[in-house]
Parts: C-alpha cells; structure tokens; sequence
C-alpha cells in the first residue's frame, strides 16, 4: 500500500506559477512510476505527467513548456513547477504511483487560475 499526499494548490491569477508536492509513503519510492494527473469540473481526468525511476520524464502536449515534473528520491517526493498558468490548467490535480502493476492515488489538490 502507498499514501500519496499532495499540496501545493491555490488560486493564481493567469500567467502565475505554482508548485505541486506529493509526499509518498514506502522506502523504494525510486522505484516508482510517479504521474501528475487533473480533473476540471465536467471533464474527464488525463494525464498532464509522468516521471519514471530513471528520470526520463513524459509530458501532455496541452502543458509542454510551462510545467515540469521532478522527484527528489531522498524525500520521497514528486513535483509540479507549474508557469505561466492558464484558465484552462483550473483543475484538481492528483498525485499518481504505479507499482507492480497497482494504481495508488492522492485525495489532490484544488487549482484555480483566475484573475
């Protein structure tokens, strides 16, 4: 079993920054596949990330330039760096982990880009 908890959302106005955490339980966190994922209101969750225990990072075309995912392996910690936000990034945004085959998520955590 793997906890994942995120933080880090809030309300920014267009073209602000923010920076997701998620925090995982478990001690072979550099083992796991690690994913960003949103839901905004009447929309499908997707994919907006993923990083993988090599470093190789993989990122949706809607979000490519503006946001970045990393990990810290010592912190057992995943991140979004989140520029230039727009509108359309408003979304809940949770924190995903693959492992051996299983889907762990995080409760995730509200984005609001306003002005």
């Amino acid at each position: 079993q793997v906890q994942l908890v995120e933080s880090g959302g809030g309300l920014v106005q267009p073209g602000g920054s923010l920076r997701l955490s998620c925090a995982a339980s478990g001690s072979i966190f550099s083992i796991y596949v690690m994913g960003w994922y949103r839901q905004a209101p009447g929309k499908q969750r997707e994919l907006v990330a993923t990083i993988m225990p090599t470093g190789r990072t993989n990122h949706a075309d809607s979000v490519k330039g503006r946001f970045t995912i990393s990990r810290d392996n010592a912190k057992n910690t995943v991140y979004l760096q989140m520029n230039s936000l727009k509108v359309e990034d408003t979304a809940v945004y949770y924190c995903n982990c693959k492992l051996s085959g299983m889907d762990y998520w995080g409760k995730g955590t509200l984005v609001t880009v306003s002005s």
